[in-house]
């Protein structure tokens, strides 16, 4: 029974349909925003990461929000395996017994960046011979900019409001801040969907960044100050970007997206929306996606989400997550089998 789906946009599939299944064929990679669903897919971010990515010799511009991006953080490290490990073991190993503040959490949560990042991992990133690294984050305009909770909660529902009518008056609320290494190699340095600014993400600035892009609005505090960009309240980057709709077409290469479903919903405030969904921008994606079958199998019948912090006690969360952990890696060996048997176009589908 497969785990994983492939499902590629009308240009991939093409490319794909006349091509070897390989690595060169790619030169984007994609880390979406959603909390703790990423561990759900863990063993297939490790595949990637150790093994198809392994022996890279040619520009790979990586875009990451959230967990995305902490993700994607453990790629660019000479000993991406062992970040990965670290992050796992920090990430999983949270824990609130009693309700939390969002200094309390922030603070774990610093904690843990710290940790993925290791004594030289923001050097490693920063300065990583082919991996173009970039993490977003967004930056709060009027009642978003305010330090209160009610400001902010009634600066959020504004946004969600407007949101239901155009996705484009989220430039009202919020600034897209794309943080990244190299800007004149970068595809995503130019976005032009959403009001955005870009700034350089630099080893004093990386753990801010990364802190920022995770803070999710009414659950940490804000960032207020990243080295490089101007001082204001930085939030969690899926609020434009949750699971991306971007103009990916331009780009050189193919695009590919490790997901945790074959539909994409374009930023945080479209979660709920069905008839709102990303699809005209990922003509050269690969989008690897689990099957049913798969989530089904899972504790719970699903990947983990936040509502698992209140839902379950710290121990039997805890054990759930690295069950799911451990059980991601059918998803590595089907990947793995594909390659190794080069059966893609047997399983390859139209998105």
């Amino acid at each position: 029974m497969s785990s994983l789906r492939f499902i590629a946009g009308a240009k991939a599939y093409k490319t794909l349909s006349e091509n070897a299944f390989k690595p060169e064929l790619f030169t984007q990679l994609l880390a979406a925003s959603g909390g703790p669903k990423w561990i759900g897919i863990a063993a297939l971010d490790r595949y990637l990461f150790t093994e198809f990515f392994k022996d890279l010799n040619q520009p790979l511009h990586t875009l990451g929000a959230s967990s995305g991006a902490w993700r994607l953080a453990c790629l660019a490290q000479s000993n991406p395996n062992a970040a990965y490990d670290r992050l796992e073991e920090l990430y999983i190993g949270q824990r609130y017994d009693t309700k939390p503040t969002s200094v309390q959490i922030s603070a774990q949560v610093s904690g843990i960046i710290t940790g993925l990042l290791g004594s030289t991992g923001a050097e490693e990133v920063i300065g990583h011979q082919h991996i173009n690294s970039h993490y977003i984050a967004c930056k709060g305009r009027h009642f978003n900019r305010m330090g209160t909770r009610a400001g902010l909660g009634v600066g959020l529902t504004a946004a969600a409001m407007t949101n239901l009518v155009n996705r484009k008056s989220l430039s009202l609320h919020f600034t897209r801040c794309v943080f990244g290494v190299e800007q004149q190699l970068s595809p995503f340095a130019k976005l032009t969907d959403l009001p955005s600014q870009y700034y350089s993400l630099t080893q004093a600035n990386i753990h801010q960044v990364l802190l920022a892009t995770g803070s999710i609005p009414l659950v940490l505090a804000p960032v207020t100050e990243i080295n490089g960009a101007p001082k204001g309240h930085y939030y969690d980057g899926g609020i434009t970007d949750y699971h991306f709709d971007l103009p990916l077409a331009h780009s050189k290469g193919l695009t590919l997206y490790p997901h945790f479903y074959p539909r994409m919903s374009p930023g945080w405030f479209d979660k709920s929306l069905s008839w709102r969904f990303a699809k005209h921008n990922y003509d050269n994606a690969l989008i690897l996606a689990p099957t049913d079958a798969y989530l089904q199998s899972l504790p719970y019948n699903k990947l983990p989400d936040r509502e698992d912090f209140t839902q379950l006690d710290s121990d039997s969360r805890i054990k759930y997550w690295r069950q799911s952990a451990v059980m991601s890696q059918v998803l590595a060996d089907d990947f793995a089998n594909v390659i190794a048997k080069g059966s893609l176009l047997d399983r390859l589908e139209h998105l």
